[in-house]
Formats: C-alpha cells, structure tokens, sequence
C-alpha cells in the first residue's frame, strides 16, 4: 500500500473515531505522522530465555502459554480507599511457570485466552511464591509476519502494539513517498543512509547495525533541523548595525558607578558577565544574551546594573518577571539598588487598575519612566514605550520565545538579556538556547553559607517537625513542599492540603499559609505575600515556589516525598532558604531511606542496583553546585523528564535524546553553520526542503515565534 501521507490517519483500516483520538493525544493526526512515531524500544525475539533460566532483575524476552487468567475483584468496583487487585496469569513453558501482573488495566482480561501462546517482554522480579513479570509488553506468538524485531511503541489508552504494529506496517511501502528534508551535500559528507532506508529500519530493523543506522539518520536530522532554526534566529536578533549602540562609559554611562555605591563587592564571575554585557551594549549590534547563573549566584545585581547603563544613555528599560510576587520582589531590590540614582521607576502587573494605570501607561509612553517593572501586563497592546532600549525577562523558562520576542517589538531593536536560575547542563546550552549568547555565573557571593542538608525517612517526620517548631520559635521561616494538591485514594503520596491541616494543628501558636496551582491568582499572590511579609510563619505548597520566592528569613526547607522530585527540582526548591545570614537547612523525607546524624550516606535495601531516589539523595548531599546537578540528573533521567524542551520555548524532539547525542551534536552543530555561511536565507533549491522543515519544526511549537 502506498498513500498520500497528508491523509488523516483514520484512512488506516481499524482507526475508528475511538482509536483516532486516542492517536491524536499522540499527535498522529496524519499518515506522515504515523511513520515519524518512533518505536520507544523492540521485542528481539532471537534471544527469547526459557522460564527456568530467569534471575531477579532480568529483562527477557519470553514465550509462553497461559494457564490461567485470575479475575477475582475485576467484576465489580474497588471499595472506596482500597486499591483494585491487579489482573493475574499463570503462564507455563516446559521448563516452568510464572506470574505476569498487571495493575489498573482490567480490560485486559478479554485480551487473553486460556491456552494461548504468547510473547512477554519486560523485568522479571521475585514475587512472593514465584517469579513475576510486572506490565510487560505482549504479543501473540503468531504476530509479526515472522519478523524476529518488532517495534515497541508509546501508547494511550484504547491503542494496542498489535495496532500499531498493524498499521505502521501498513505504511511501510510509502516510505518511498517520503522526499528528503537535508541536502544531498549533507548526506553525504555525513555518511547519513537515505530517509527511506531510515524510516523503514527504525520501525521493522532486520538487525542491530541497520537500526543503528536508521537511527542516527534521524537523530542528525532532527537536530539539525532544530540547530539550522535557532541559528537562523539568533543570526536574524543579532544583526550588526540595527541595534542601539548604548553610550560608553567616557559618555556618561559608567555601570562602575552603579557598582561603586553598592554595599558589597561583585565577584569574579558577576565580573565577567558584566563585561560581556557591556560590549554587547556598547556595539551596534542588537544584544541576545542569557545570564545563566545558580541560585543565589548574583544575576539581579548585573540586570540592574545593564539598566543602569540603558538608562543613562537616554533609553527605558524594562524587566517582565513570571509572577506578581517575583515582580514585587524585583521592585523592591530594585529600589534599594537605584537609591539616589534619580532613576524613575514603575511597576505594572494585571493587578494595576484604573486611573493608576492610565497614569503610568502615559508616563510611559512620554518617557517619564525609566525603568518599568511587571509581568505579563507589559506586552498588552495598550502599553506604549517612550524610548525602549532594553529588555530584561527573568526565569525565560517560564516564557517562550513568542513572549520574548513579543515585549522586544515594543521598541526599535532593543538589546535582550535573559535571566535564569535552572542550571541547563553546559553541554546542552549551546542547543537549547541557540538563539542567545550565554554567560555563565558559577560562583557563590562572598558570606552566602551552603544549606545544610539531610535525608530522613516517614519516620523521621516527627523530629523535623519539632526542629522547623525551634526555628520558628527563633523567629524564622520554613517551607513544606508536597508533591500532589489534594489527598488521593490511588496513592499515599503527601499532599498540600493534607499537610496545611495536619501543620496547622501542630504548630497552632503560629500561622501556616497554603499555595497550590487550582487556587485563584488573587488567593495565591495573597498566600505568598503574607509569607513574604512575615505575616505567615509556614508556607505548605505544591512546586509552585520552585523559582523565585526570595524570602531571607526563611531558613528550612522540608520536602515530602522527596522521591517524586526531580534533581534539578530539589536544588531549585533548596536554594529558596539559605538566602539570609542564619544557617538554614533543606530535609527531604523520602520512601528511600536516611542519611543518619552523620549525613554520608541514604540507606539502600538489598544488594541490587541503588533506586533513582537514592542516587538523587546522594547527590544533594554530596554538592550544591547546581551545575553539577543538572549534569546528574540528565544522565540519571534523560532530557525527557530532566525539563520538557517545550517549556524553553522549542519544540519537543521526537527521537534525539539530548543526553545520549551529545557526540553527535558538535556534528550537527558544525553542519548548520557550514549551511548558513553558504546560504543564510536557505533559499538555494539544494536547501529548500529544509528550510521547510525548520519552519514547520518550530510552527509545531504554539509558543515559538521564528
């Protein structure tokens, strides 16, 4: 079967209105979509184990019949707070029998007959009378055309691999359909197989080394794709001689000034940002730069001062944080930095109304205000810029590109610097920001103690709640991070709400504040603003205060089920404390185990491989450098959970791993500078496939604008 791939995938014989949409929550709306959706992993039934030859902790391929489906407590509904046993099978070979298991998943039970041959593929555990399989992938024996690899895809509910398999299969004489998206030139100087080659292998490999090719293919592909997009972008942001060439400092723009009246000195590292700053400013051309520094590393300091320069060149400056309580904070730092500086400052956030509006919007656009402070409220249409020269966004993890770009077309090519706290590993940064250049402060402000950190298990709960009493006792704050919004019959996971009532009780002669994401703005500005006042004494939230609550008094950190957080997650929720002069401290409760008095180690039961939640507390307790961090857990997790490129403002990535490419991304990286140099507009016809697809690459992404 060959087809038009821009045909909706209903086409396919068997994709009913039911199966469609549980395709579309893949994002397989067409054909073409169909077969760029990648196998996650394969069933290699050449190497199928016989039950009798499993250990604990195997992953096998198995074939075997089943004996019997267990169906007790799938005919009728879970009582209420009790969990639905799972569905059992009994399966046999001639050298054994074995458990496979599967939980919340009772429509399996019509999927499979007693007496039947089937393959399982997954983790062999020791159960309690016997060897088990947990969720395994599955097939009948008589599926796959004879196939010895067959592909493992993702799934939603209601799709099946025999599904998928069915009509990828289908599909598979249309890859010839399939027109090249790279230059010949490329191909060949990178030794790529052909797209068709690739699609065909990377679904139906007839062996490792073809898969390894087709992989790769698509890999530099997709990357290349992604690499040629970010270039063009910071290429077009970064044009000489159309941006402002701000005033030097023999012209009366000397940020040494700025620096000279503040009560500490800048380190090494905030020194050679502002360098950088300052010869980006001073140029003609338009400035695209990312201070990417650690909590605590000093970034505010440098934004304030590269306004500083702005606006005694003449030009306003803005800064747009992601939240009114951030912004808040910004405009008080800010006040005391620009103390008898004669700098005018404004701040604009949705909660400004009326006649207050009005009269800061005119300011504004007569240039009476030098300096304007907010978030999302300073790009509506209505907000006009006197004379806007440069543009300050902080933690851009929270924007996309479409709002960076959208706040710098409020004036004539205005200089950008981007702020951020979430350590991207350095090998990483270069792609994820392509379109900045990136200064890096690695160093901790002279006086800024590290926060001591411990491990603790449900046990140890009560005695950090008597420790967080003393520290209130003493005058301080602490943080109580959960990891879901309400209590769940499902799970027995900590939760915000369960642990606003059950602290509440506990530390009754105080006052606890709740924050999470289904509360109105108008209740969560409220809640961390008597946090941030003092007002209230614990704040119990969700990961809402990840990024930018900068409370100095607060100095505890507890968080429960500390396993359900990622690394880079736990460093940006333990720099929250340790922000003033008193010691502070960051206690995670995990199911994992604890560190002891002496903090060296987290328990590990058994003898096999340590869990992720140990290996991550390990890690916090071993640095605070949250570079370090970022590296651990993208090599413990993988870019997929470690962030979601989407929220960096790019698209997701289909089939490059970012962890596991990092080799093949200085390839990448030196193919699409060599394609640029040659050709910047792509507009040659050996490039014209791929300028399609870097567009429609980044027009996938709702919140990209290229």
């Amino acid at each position: 079967m060959t087809a038009d791939l821009s045909a909706p995938v209903s086409r396919l014989k068997g994709v009913g209105g039911v199966r469609g949409a549980a395709l579309e929550k893949l994002g397989v709306r067409t054909l073409g979509d169909l077969l760029r959706y990648y196998p996650r992993d394969y069933e290699d039934r050449r190497d199928k184990r016989n039950i009798g030859d499993l250990s604990h902790n195997m992953t096998a391929v198995v074939k075997a019949a089943v004996v019997s489906v267990i169906e007790d407590g799938l005919r009728f509904p879970p009582v209420h707070g009790k969990k639905r046993p799972p569905l059992r099978l009994l399966v046999r070979d001639d050298t054994g029998v074995m458990e496979i298991l599967f939980f919340g998943a009772p429509y399996l039970s019509r999927v499979f007959a007693q007496g039947e041959t089937y393959i399982f593929y997954g983790n062999v555990i020791h159960g309690a009378r016997m060897l088990q399989m947990i969720h395994p992938d599955f097939s009948r024996a008589d599926e796959g055309g004879g196939r010895d690899i067959l592909p493992i895809y993702p799934l939603s509910a209601g799709l099946s691999q025999r599904d998928m398999r069915k009509w990828t299969e289908m599909l598979l004489p249309s890859t010839r359909l399939i027109e090249e998206n790279l230059p010949a030139g490329t191909i060949a100087a990178n030794r790529l197989c052909g797209i068709g080659y690739a699609l065909d292998n990377i679904h139906y490999p007839a062996d490792a080394q073809r898969l390894r090719e087709a992989k790769y293919r698509l890999v530099f592909e997709e990357l290349l794709i992604l690499q040629t997009g970010l270039l063009t972008l910071k290429r077009a942001s970064g044009r000489e001689g159309c941006g402002i060439a701000f005033k030097r400092a023999a012209e009366g723009a000397d940020t040494e000034d700025f620096v000279a009246a503040l009560p500490f000195e800048l380190t090494g590292a905030q020194r050679r940002t502002l360098d950088e700053i300052q010869r980006d400013m001073e140029s003609t051309r338009v400035m695209n730069r990312l201070i990417q520094g650690d909590v605590g590393s000093g970034k505010t300091v440098i934004a304030a001062a590269a306004m500083y320069k702005a606006v005694k060149s003449g030009y306003q400056a803005v800064i747009m944080a992601p939240t009114e309580t951030l912004a808040r904070q910004h405009m008080e730092e800010f006040e005391r930095l620009f103390a008898g500086q004669n700098v005018r400052m404004g701040f604009l956030t949705g909660a400004v109304r009326g006649d207050e509006r009005r009269d800061l919007l005119e300011k504004t656009e007569k240039n009476e205000i030098d300096i304007l402070i907010g978030t999302h409220a300073l790009i509506q249409p209505d907000v006009v810029y006197g004379k806007l020269g440069l543009v300050v966004t902080d933690e851009q993890h929270r924007f996309g590109v479409k709002q960076r770009v959208g706040l710098s077309k409020k004036g004539a090519d205005p200089d950008i610097l981007v702020m951020t706290a979430t350590p991207i590993p350095r090998t990483l940064a270069f792609i994820l920001y392509g379109d900045l250049d990136v200064s890096v402060m690695d160093e901790r402000p002279p006086g800024r103690k590290p926060v001591v950190t411990r491990v603790t298990d449900a046990g140890g709960r009560d005695a950090a709640y008597r420790f967080i009493m003393k520290e209130l006792r003493a005058g301080r704050q602490a943080y109580v991070v959960a990891p879901l919004i309400d209590d769940s019959d499902e799970t027995a996971l900590r939760s915000a709400t369960g642990l606003y009532d059950e602290l509440s009780e506990f530390f009754c002669d105080f006052t606890v504040a709740l924050v999470h994401g289904r509360m109105r703005q108008t209740e969560k500005d409220a809640a961390m603003d008597a946090f941030y006042s003092g007002a209230a004494n614990v704040l119990v939230s969700t990961v809402l205060i990840e990024v930018g609550v900068n409370v100095p008094n607060a100095t505890v950190m507890l968080i429960e089920n500390a396993e359900r957080f990622g690394l880079a997650q736990l460093h940006q929720l333990r720099g929250r404390v340790g922000r003033g002069s008193a010691r502070s401290y960051c206690i995670l409760i995990t199911e994992g185990g604890r560190d002891g008095v002496g903090g060296a180690a987290v328990a590990v039961v058994g003898e096999h491989k340590p869990t992720l939640a140990a290996e991550r507390a390990r890690i916090m307790l071993s640095t605070d450098d949250g570079f370090v961090i970022a590296e651990k857990d993208l090599e413990l997790r993988g870019p997929g959970e470690f962030f979601g490129v989407r929220q960096h403002g790019i698209p997701p990535l289909r089939i490059a791993n970012l962890a596991k490419h990092v080799k093949a991304l200085s390839a990448v990286k030196a193919e699409a500078e060599r394609i640029l140099a040659d050709d910047p507009l792509l507009c040659k016809p050996e490039n014209a496939a791929l300028n399609v697809a870097v567009g429609r690459f980044f027009a996938s992404a709702a919140d990209v604008g290229i």
